[in-house]
């Protein structure tokens, strides 16, 4: 798996948070890592971005942005509307492919959803993952409504033939309701991929040393770490009706 494509099935689902986790398990397990993000919006030149946040939370990773939009909104519209060129799914690609004949493990991160457009002909995340024959790892929320966007986002990736490689929950409450509780056996039904990770709500909180010493125990061995997602839904199964 020298690329996976990251993914959310929205915005503010931990996506940027589950992608340092991943690079901080397999930087344990003595992978190189590269992690490419491949439209930043919302951010001025001179602060730091995803790939920034990735890198502070994992270590020693090599990072790359494609393109920078001022405003936090779709790719697409941040270049129309910022007067910049748009990234295309191909730049990606191309990217993504590079980084690959260096690095044991690139990570490609984007922006939102799925189907979020980078430029004016609709091209998207998916299109980009279909050029690399890539998985796709899909980051979803952990309560109420999940279950639809999630569903959603595997349907998706599967009509253009691609691959769902898994979900990881991207922010496990402390005190998880009778809905997030279920959803650890609806997600991987509704999705048809496995349930890989889950991340405690608040680890992008956490200092980087210990952020890095966690992260293998939040994901599946298929991602390097040491969660075991069968244990973790015994142990939070909602009581019986």
């Amino acid at each position: 798996m020298p690329v996976l494509v990251i993914t959310g099935t929205g915005t503010e689902v931990g996506k940027t948070v589950v992608t340092a986790a991943v690079a901080a398990t397999a930087l344990a397990a003595g992978r190189s890592v590269a992690v490419l993000k491949a439209a930043q919006t919302g951010v001025r030149p001179d602060e730091p971005g995803d790939a920034a946040e990735v890198e502070r939370l994992a270590g020693a990773v090599t990072t790359a942005e494609l393109a920078r939009y001022p405003e936090p909104l779709a790719p697409a519209t941040a270049a129309r509307r910022a007067g910049r060129a748009p990234v295309h799914p191909r730049e990606v690609a191309e990217a993504a492919a590079k980084l690959a004949t260096e690095h044991d493990l690139v990570l490609v991160e984007g922006a939102g959803g799925l189907l979020v457009r980078f430029d004016p002909a609709g091209g998207t995340l998916a299109d980009a993952a279909r050029l690399l024959s890539a998985p796709v790892l899909v980051v979803a929320s952990a309560g109420l409504g999940t279950l639809n966007t999630t569903e959603l986002t595997a349907r998706e990736l599967r009509s253009r033939g691609l691959h769902p490689a898994g979900i990881v929950i991207g922010s496990w409450p402390a005190a998880p309701d009778l809905a997030s509780r279920c959803n650890l056996a609806d997600l991987p039904d509704v999705a048809g991929a496995p349930l890989l990770g889950c991340l405690p709500a608040g680890s992008g909180a956490l200092s980087p040393a210990a952020f890095r010493t966690a992260a293998p125990d939040w994901l599946a061995p298929r991602l390097d770490g040491t969660w075991d997602a069968e244990a973790f839904q015994v142990r939070q199964a909602p009581p019986a009706f």
